[in-house]
């Protein structure tokens, strides 16, 4: 059994060690029915995180309603208007769809892979939010999972029912946030630009058929909400370390997961150096988390049924992915800003 818990993330990486078993297949081990659930912290940080991310929606519709930038203010933390709760609290209400969007995509994540601990009798936490003073309020959210895992079957359905379940919501919250969009009024050139995955296109595509391109578009806050969302999805999907991605390659083929994480890295570096500098960032992170996996017995294998559900997990990592989240940040661009801070 287990002597060490993993953590499922929607946004962040699952960021604990795991004991390796590809030298050895374990033996079957009782299923373990759990420990009582806590839910005062759970409660308390939902609750917290609900809070900062009605703030920074509120600040986000008022723009919108303004036709201001998005990420425009004039707070001490960027987006926090937290001046509004004595000056005029019912600015506040405006906020109110874009943290049910955003907390609604990271529960659904959240609860797909606690449902299905639930349904292997594996012990998992409800979801942990994570509330932080980020352009959309948060962190993201995590489980923390300790316990046996029966089987590789049994390791690739709980990883990949967190990505299909936030998935599912994050499409609706989308495809309402870009109905909602309208084009640029004027001439504008914000300073923090998006790239938009192919299912952002998509939806544009279909909304609004004939008119400018996504670029050309104010986002309403819901929008921005999907976007999010689909991003976090993303970055989960990686098939590398201990990503939902990653748990996913290692039910599939043990002997591929290290060699293709040590792949992701390098990848994401390249990526870092052309199009984010972020990505600098979660290749760091990916390499320093431990490329090991959970202790799952290596026989039998996964069945056709759940290979072809990874390429489904594939088509979703097409959909959401984008090489450039934020426009014009890669690596080279960045470095060369340190260098000459007065161009």
């Amino acid at each position: 059994m287990l002597g060490r818990r993993i953590v499922c993330a929607s946004v962040s990486l699952m960021s604990e060690p795991i004991s390796d078993s590809l030298t050895e297949t374990a033996l079957p081990a009782p299923r373990v029915h759990g420990r009582p659930l806590r839910y005062g912290l759970p409660f308390l940080l939902l609750l917290l995180t609900f809070c900062t991310t009605v703030l920074v929606g509120s600040r986000l519709q008022f723009n919108f309603n303004h036709n201001l930038e998005a990420f425009a203010g004039n707070e001490m933390i960027p987006l926090f208007p937290v001046q509004w709760l004595w000056q005029d609290p019912q600015l506040l209400l405006l906020g109110v769809p874009f943290s049910l969007a955003i907390m609604g995509i990271l529960l659904a994540h959240e609860m797909g892979h606690y449902l299905y601990c639930r349904h292997y009798g594996v012990r998992a936490t409800l979801p942990f939010f994570i509330p932080a003073p980020t352009l959309i309020g948060t962190m993201g959210a995590f489980i923390r999972i300790g316990g046996y895992i029966e089987s590789r079957a049994a390791l690739f359905d709980i990883g990949i029912a967190g990505p299909i379940a936030g998935f599912v919501v994050a499409v609706p919250v989308t495809m309402v946030g870009l109905a909602m969009s309208h084009p640029v009024i004027g001439f504008s050139d914000p300073e923090l630009r998006f790239g938009f995955p192919l299912i952002f296109q998509l939806g544009h595509a279909l909304l609004h058929h004939g008119g400018p391109g996504l670029a050309h578009y104010y986002l309403h806050p819901v929008a921005l909400a999907g976007w999010a969302g689909m991003l976090a999805t993303a970055l989960n999907l990686l098939p590398g370390g201990q990503l939902d991605g990653g748990h996913l390659v290692f039910a599939i083929s043990p002997a591929l997961h290290k060699f293709l994480s040590w792949g992701v890295v390098g990848a994401l570096v390249v990526m870092a150096w052309h199009f984010w500098a972020g990505w600098m960032i979660w290749a760091i992170l990916l390499a320093l988390s431990g490329l090991q996996q959970p202790s799952v017995p290596l026989w039998p294998s996964v069945g056709r049924p759940r290979r072809w559900m990874a390429l489904v997990a594939l088509a979703l990592l097409v959909l959401t992915f984008t090489p450039a989240p934020v426009a014009g940040k890669n690596f080279q661009q960045v470095a060369h800003a340190i260098k000459h801070p007065g161009e």
